[in-house]
């Protein structure tokens, strides 16, 4: 078998893993917060449960602030009362301080 010619204009890069070219796409263009953003409103049923999620209407971000707009008062009364503990469990799941403050509506 026939060794091609190094020239100087072919890529002499190293072997990275997607994984990590990846991260390091979304680190160079400063989308890892919205990726985060995107991964809790799409795993929020498993974030918060089945019981949560069958009452929950809508889920987003804004500025640092999770909005949650829930259909029954009962639990968005407990849930208020525990918003503290929902930033925590949150931002535990992705890793980062990425919830500031919980807002249910």
């Amino acid at each position: 078998m026939k060794s091609r010619p190094k020239n100087e204009f072919s890529r002499q890069a190293e072997v990275v893993s997607l994984k990590d070219g990846i991260q390091a796409l979304l680190k160079a263009y400063r989308l890892q917060g919205k990726m985060n953003e995107v991964y809790v409103v799409s795993s929020w049923e498993r974030i918060m449960g089945r019981a949560v999620a069958l009452k929950t209407q809508e889920v987003y971000f804004r500025n640092g602030k999770l909005f949650v707009r829930l259909t029954s008062a009962p639990l968005k009364h407990e849930l208020f009362m525990a918003k503290t503990r929902v930033a925590e469990i949150i931002n535990a799941e992705v890793g980062e301080a990425l919830v500031q403050e919980v807002v249910f509506l």
